[in-house]
C-alpha cells in the first residue's frame, strides 16, 4: 500500500487502483483528493474535514455517528460507529475509539474515530486510542493542544508498528518540528518523517 502524507492530518492511501483519503481538512492540499474513490473523516473539526471540497467531489464519505457535519447532508455520507467494519475504496476498514481527546475540563467533546485500513495502516484522528491489532504503519499525532509528546511516544511504542509516520503537525514551526522529530527518532523504532506530498 502506498501512503502519501499531506499537510497536517491528511493521508492518501493507494492500493490495487483504489484511492482512499483520510482527513482532507482545510489545511491540506486539494490535490490529495485527486482521483479519490472514498474519504474517511475522523471527526468534525475543520483541520480534518473541508466540507466544501467534499461537496464537489461526489464520492462516498464515511464519518462518525454523532459528528456535527450538517453541511455534508446532501453527500453520500455513511455514518459509522466504533467497532464497525466496512469497505471503502475497495479496502477493508475498521473504526475504533469513539471520542476526541480532551484538552481541558472535558472539552472538546465530540465523536472521533480512528481507522485501521486493510490491517496495514492506522489513523487515530485526534486521539491516542490504540489499534486493536498489529499494523504495519502507525500514523501518530505529533503536536496538538490536547497532546503531550511523551504520550505520543508511549502510544507509538506500544503499537509496535514497523513504520511510524507523524501527522497533526501543521502548527509546528521549523524548530518545533526538528525537536519533535528528534525525540521520536531517538525513542520510537521505525519512525520516519514525511514532508507534505512524500510517500512510502
Amino acid at each position: 500500500m502506498r501512503v502519501t502524507k499531506f499537510t497536517h492530518s491528511c493521508v492518501r492511501l493507494e492500493h490495487d487502483g483504489g484511492v482512499l483519503v483520510v482527513d482532507p481538512g482545510t489545511w491540506s492540499e486539494p490535490r490529495a483528493l485527486a482521483g479519490a474513490d472514498a474519504v474517511l473523516v475522523t471527526h468534525e473539526h475543520t483541520d480534518h474535514v473541508d466540507v466544501l471540497r467534499l461537496a464537489g467531489l461526489g464520492v462516498p464519505v464515511f464519518a462518525p455517528e454523532g459528528a456535527a457535519l450538517p453541511d455534508l447532508a446532501p453527500l453520500p455520507v455513511t455514518r459509522v460507529r466504533a467497532g464497525q467494519r466496512f469497505t471503502a475504496a475497495g479496502l477493508a476498514v475498521t473504526a475504533l475509539g469513539g471520542r476526541h481527546a480532551t484538552i481541558h475540563d472535558g472539552k472538546p467533546d465530540c465523536a472521533n474515530l480512528g481507522y485501521v485500513v486493510a490491517d496495514e495502516v492506522y489513523h487515530p484522528g485526534d486521539s491516542l486510542h490504540p489499534p486493536d491489532r498489529p499494523v504495519r504503519t502507525l500514523l501518530v499525532p505529533a503536536q496538538a493542544s490536547w497532546l503531550k509528546l511523551t504520550e505520543a511516544i508511549d502510544f507509538a511504542r506500544a503499537a509496535g508498528a514497523g513504520r511510524v509516520v507523524p501527522i497533526h503537525d501543521a502548527q509546528l514551526n521549523e524548530r518545533g518540528l526538528a525537536s519533535v522529530n528528534g525525540w521520536f527518532a531517538e525513542t520510537v523504532p521505525g519512525y520516519r518523517f514525511l514532508a507534505a506530498g512524500e510517500s512510502v
